[in-house]
C-alpha cells in the first residue's frame, strides 16, 4: 500500500489558521478527518487521502455535478482565447449569453444583468426598483435569505447575519409569509417600490412559500405601480423541478434572479432577469451600476453550455426526485424521534432533526462517511439535500443509506441526553 502524504492536508489547516479563521480548520478538520478536498468528478469530492464522498451539498452549486465536461470545455476554450474583456469593447461572449438565458425563460423578462454571485443580483434588483418609481419600501419576507452584502442583508431577516451591522439600507419591511394582505398594507403608505421573494426559501429550511400567498402579494405590488422580484438563486434553473417557479405558476414577475448553477458549477455567475420597464434605468445609462467581473468572457461562455446541459438532463432531475422523496419519507418514519420533517421538491430537501445536536453530529458524521450536505446556517436544526440532476437512483439508495447510517449513530451517541448535556 501507498503511504499516505499528509502533507497538504497540515499545510492547509495550518494556513488556514493562521491567515483565516481556526474555527474554519476545525471544522474542515472534524469533518474530513484530517484530510482536504483535491479534486471532483460527476457526483463525487475526491479528499487528499483518496477517499471519495458523493456530494449532495456545495449549497446548489453543483447542479451538474464537478467539472460537466461540456462547461468545463466551453471555459477552457476561452481562457485559450480572452479570459477578461477591456470593458471598453462589447463582448459577443456577454451578448450571446444575454440572450440564451432569455430564450431559455422564454416570457415577458427580456434584459438581463450578470453579477457573479446572488448578492450582485439582488443589489441590482432593489436597486432599479427604487430608481424607476422614486420609492424607497421594500417588502421582504421573513425566513428570507437574500446575501449578505449590506444592501442584499437588509432583505436577510435572520439576525445571526444582521447583528452589530445596524442600521442596514432602510425602508425594508418583513412580512409574515402568511399574511396575504401584507403587502396591501404596505402599499396604502404610497411608498412601496418592490416585494423581493423566494418562492422556496432554501436557507430557512426548505420552507414553499404559498403560491396563492405570492400571486395576491404580486397583484397587490403591480396595482400599486410596484416591482415583482423573484429570488430563484437556489431553487431555478431545474434545481426545484421547474426552469423558473414563479413563471411557471403565472406569477406577475418583473425579475427572476438566478446564480449558483447558472455558472454549471465551474466558474460563479448570477442574472438578474427583467422587463424593460424595470431594467430602463441601465438602459437609459449602463453606467448606473457595474461591477468590474460582471460578465467577463470566461463566465459568460459557461452560460449557454450549462443552460443546455441543464435541459438534458431535465427529466433524469425528475426521476431522482420521485426516488429521494420516497426514501427520505420513508427514513422519516423508521427514525421519528430524531427527524421531526421533510420537506422540499425537484432537488433540493430539507431534513428537520429534533435538536441541532442532533444535526450538528448527523452533518460531520455524514461527511467522515461520505456523504456531503449542506446545512441550514440560519436554522440550524435542518440539514439540506442537493443531489445533482446527473445523479442516479443508486446515488440517491446511497445517500439514503448513508443518512439512515448516520442517523442511527448519531441517536446511539446524543442518545437521551438533553441538547447542550456533556455525556
Amino acid at each position: 500500500m501507498t503511504r499516505h502524504d499528509d502533507t497538504l492536508p497540515k499545510e492547509t489547516f495550518g494556513r488556514l489558521r493562521r491567515h483565516m479563521s481556526p474555527a474554519l480548520a476545525l471544522s474542515g478538520k472534524f469533518a474530513g478527518q484530517g484530510e482536504v478536498e483535491v479534486s471532483g468528478e460527476g457526483c463525487e469530492v475526491v479528499l487528499s487521502d483518496g477517499r471519495r464522498a458523493l456530494d449532495f451539498g456545495s449549497y446548489a452549486v453543483t447542479l451538474l455535478g464537478h467539472r460537466y465536461p461540456a462547461v468545463v470545455d466551453a471555459v477552457r476554450g476561452q481562457l485559450e482565447a480572452m479570459p477578461v474583456s477591456t470593458r471598453t469593447l462589447s463582448s459577443p461572449l456577454a451578448a450571446a449569453a444575454a440572450e440564451e438565458v432569455v430564450t431559455y425563460l422564454d416570457s415577458p423578462l427580456r434584459r438581463v444583468y450578470f453579477g457573479t454571485n446572488g448578492a450582485d443580483a439582488v443589489e441590482v434588483a432593489v436597486k432599479l426598483a427604487r430608481l424607476v418609481t422614486g420609492r424607497s419600501t421594500v417588502v421582504a419576507v421573513r425566513g428570507a435569505y437574500h446575501g449578505k452584502t449590506m444592501g442584499a442583508l437588509a432583505l436577510t431577516s435572520h439576525e445571526r447575519f444582521r447583528t452589530g451591522l445596524e442600521p442596514l439600507l432602510g425602508g425594508v419591511q418583513h412580512v409574515d409569509p402568511a399574511d396575504g394582505d401584507a403587502v396591501r398594507r404596505a402599499a396604502a403608505a404610497g411608498d412601496l417600490a418592490a416585494v423581493v421573494f423566494e418562492p422556496v426559501q432554501g436557507e430557512n429550511g426548505v420552507v414553499p412559500l404559498d403560491t396563492e400567498v405570492l400571486r395576491r402579494w404580486s397583484d397587490d405590488a403591480k396595482r400599486a405601480g410596484a416591482f415583482v422580484i423573484a429570488d430563484e438563486i437556489q431553487v431555478g434553473l431545474r434545481r426545484a423541478g421547474e426552469r423558473s417557479l414563479s413563471l411557471a405558476a403565472g406569477l406577475p414577475v418583473d425579475a427572476v434572479l438566478l446564480g449558483k448553477p447558472l455558472g454549471g458549477g465551474v466558474v460563479p455567475v448570477s442574472a438578474a432577469v427583467c422587463t424593460q420597464e424595470l431594467y430602463q434605468p441601465l438602459i437609459e445609462d449602463p453606467f448606473r451600476h457595474t461591477a468590474t467581473f460582471g460578465g467577463q468572457p470566461l463566465c459568460m461562455a459557461a452560460v449557454p453550455a450549462a443552460l443546455r446541459a441543464v435541459e438534458a438532463h431535465a427529466d433524469n432531475g425528475a426521476r431522482v426526485s420521485k426516488a429521494l422523496e420516497t426514501l427520505l419519507k420513508d427514513l422519516r418514519a423508521r427514525f421519528p424521534d430524531v427527524l421531526t420533517a421533510v420537506r422540499g421538491r425537484g432537488l433540493i430537501w430539507g431534513v428537520d432533526f429534533a435538536t441541532p445536536e442532533y444535526a450538528g453530529e448527523t452533518v460531520v458524521g455524514l461527511a467522515q462517511r461520505g456523504l456531503l450536505v449542506s446545512p441550514c446556517l440560519s436554522r440550524p436544526g435542518t440539514l439540506r439535500l442537493l443531489p445533482p440532476l446527473i445523479a442516479t437512483e443508486a446515488d440517491v439508495r446511497r445517500a439514503v443509506l448513508l443518512l439512515a447510517d448516520t442517523v442511527e449513530a448519531a441517536r446511539r451517541t446524543i442518545g437521551g441526553r438533553r441538547p447542550g448535556e456533556v455525556a
